[in-house]
């Protein structure tokens, strides 16, 4: 499993209701990953937040509201290609999501 922290909370669909939404600081579990249209970004299911039918149209999060650790973004690529069948790079990756420090924690 992939662990991820969120780092934005902001502009939550009005499909998705409160409690079905991300809380900024919170540590998460990536379940699976997918590219999503019209964005052609990475996006992720979350093990804690499950976006059931009533969230439709919504299945994922986008991948750039979470922040990575370098471990964690080592694990992300090899989840993607299981997920996806799909060769993605480090600095592809880093592209679509952000990666965690010590700096960037105490920042947001």
């Amino acid at each position: 499993m992939v662990k991820c922290t969120c780092i934005n909370d902001k502009d939550r669909p009005s499909k998705i209701p409160q409690e079905k939404w991300l809380k900024k600081g919170q540590e998460y579990t990536i379940i699976f990953t997918s590219m999503v249209l019209p964005q052609k970004t990475l996006a992720v299911q979350l093990d804690e937040i499950d976006l059931d039918e009533s969230c439709m149209p919504y299945k994922f999060f986008l991948a750039d509201r979470f922040a990575f650790s370098r471990d964690e973004l080592d694990k992300l690529i090899a989840f993607i290609k299981e997920c996806n069948q799909i060769s993605i790079s480090i600095k592809d990756l880093l592209k679509q999501t952000n990666e965690r420090t010590a700096d960037t924690v105490k920042e947001n």
